[in-house]
C-alpha cells in the first residue's frame, strides 16, 4: 500500500506514522519542514510543501503520485476540505478526514456515545468546523462516490503531552510544575465528570486497521481507550506518579471561562462533560484493535519524557497568572477553599 500522510509527524500521527513503516506500508509525509519533537520516521520518505500555502504548486509536487490512501491530519476548516477535494477526487481509494470526538453533542444526551451520537457542539468554533468538514466530505461521498473514511479521535496523548484538562497545550510542563512546588491546581467543576485518555501508539493501531480497508469507506469511527476515570482519579495518579500531595481547588467552568476565554470551548464545550466511548464498531471492523496502555503508565512514560530534558520542560506565565487570578476570586467567595490536600 501507498500511502500519504499530510502532516504526520504530529502527536498522534507520529505514532500512526511509525505503526505505519513496521507494517510494510511505503509512506509518504506531505510537510514544511522536519519536526524536532516528532523526527521523520526511518523510512518515510518527506515531501516539502504546504498544504496550506499555494495550491497549484502543492498539486505540481503531487502530480507524478497516485496514493492508495490518503490521511489528511491537519484539515481544520472547510476550505481545507475544498481544497483536499479538488487534489484528491479520482486520485486515491481512501481519504481519510481526522475529525474530533468534541463534535459529538455537548451538552450530551446519554453519557454513552457511538458514532451514531448526534454531531452537535455549540460552544467550540473548532468542533462546528470539523462538523462542516464532515458535511462536505459525506455529501461528496453521496454525490461523487468520493472514497472518505472519518475517524474522530478524542483526548489523545503521547509522550510530549500532558493531558490534563486546565493546563497549557503549548507548554503542558506547566501544571506539574505547579504541582512540584505545591501551588494549587485547578479541577473544574467537582471533578466528578467521566472521562477517556487514549495513548497514541494504541489509537494507531486501531487506525492502521482502517487504511486500505473498503468497508470503512463511507464511514465514520472514533478510536479511544475503554478505560473511564474521573478528573479527580486522573489527577491523583500525576499526585502520585510525583510523590506529592496535591493542592486541588474544585472551581466552576464559568468562572475558569471568564478569565481564559479558550476555556469555553475546550472545557465548556468538551471536557466537563461525562464522555464514554461505546468503540464496538472499530473493533467490530479491526479485531486486534485493544487499548494496552492504561493512564497511570502513559502518564509516567509522558513524565519521564519530560524529566529527561530540562529544555521540555517550558512555562506558560501567562496561563499561571490567569490560573492565579482565578483562585484567588475563588477564594473571595469561598475562604477556606484553598487549603486542602489531595
Amino acid at each position: 500500500m501507498k500511502a500519504l500522510f499530510i502532516g504526520g509527524t504530529g502527536l498522534i500521527s507520529s505514532a500512526c506514522s511509525e505503526l505505519a513503516l513496521e507494517r510494510g506500508i511505503e509512506l509518504f509525509i506531505l510537510n514544511r519542514s522536519r519536526s524536532e519533537k516528532y523526527p521523520l520516521p526511518e523510512g518515510a520518505r518527506l515531501l516539502v510543501g504546504d498544504v496550506h500555502g499555494d495550491e497549484a504548486s502543492l498539486a505540481a509536487l503531487l502530480a507524478s503520485h497516485e496514493f492508495d490512501t490518503v490521511v489528511d491530519w491537519i484539515a481544520f476548516t472547510p476550505q481545507d476540505v475544498e481544497r483536499d477535494l479538488r487534489l484528491f477526487n479520482g486520485r486515491t481509494n481512501q481519504f481519510v478526514f481526522i475529525s474530533s470526538a468534541s463534535a459529538y453533542q455537548k451538552p450530551p444526551s446519554h453519557y454513552l456515545i457511538t458514532e451514531e451520537t448526534p454531531l452537535e457542539n455549540p460552544f467550540w468554533e473548532y468542533s462546528r468546523n470539523k462538523i462542516a468538514c464532515e458535511e462536505l466530505l459525506m455529501q461528496a461521498h453521496r454525490q461523487q462516490h468520493f472514497p472518505v473514511t472519518i475517524v474522530r479521535p478524542s483526548l489523545t496523548y503521547g509522550p510530549s503531552q500532558i493531558s490534563l484538562c486546565v493546563n497549557s497545550w503549548e507548554h503542558p510542563y506547566t501544571v506539574i510544575d505547579r504541582m512540584k512546588h505545591g501551588r494549587p491546581v485547578i479541577i473544574p467543576g467537582d471533578g466528578t465528570s467521566l472521562w477517556v485518555l487514549t495513548w497514541n501508539a494504541d489509537f494507531a493501531k486501531g487506525f492502521l486497521g482502517l487504511l486500505g480497508n473498503p468497508k470503512a469507506i463511507g464511514e465514520a469511527y472514533h478510536i479511544t481507550s475503554d478505560e473511564v476515570l474521573t478528573w479527580n482519579q486522573v489527577y491523583q495518579e500525576v499526585g502520585r506518579a510525583l510523590g506529592v500531595d496535591l493542592h486541588i481547588v474544585h472551581v466552576p467552568s464559568d468562572l475558569i471561562a471568564a478569565y481564559d476565554p479558550n476555556a469555553v470551548g475546550s472545557l465548556i464545550g468538551d471536557k466537563i462533560n461525562s464522555s464514554v466511548f461505546d468503540n464496538s464498531k472499530i473493533k467490530n471492523l479491526v479485531p486486534d484493535f485493544n487499548c494496552t496502555v492504561p493512564w497511570s503508565e502513559g502518564m509516567r512514560r509522558t513524565l519521564a519524557w519530560f524529566e529527561a530534558d530540562p529544555s521540555h520542560q517550558t512555562i506558560d506565565e501567562r496561563l499561571n497568572n490567569i490560573w492565579d487570578k482565578i483562585l484567588a476570586e475563588y477564594g473571595k467567595a469561598f475562604p477556606g477553599s484553598q487549603s486542602g490536600r489531595h
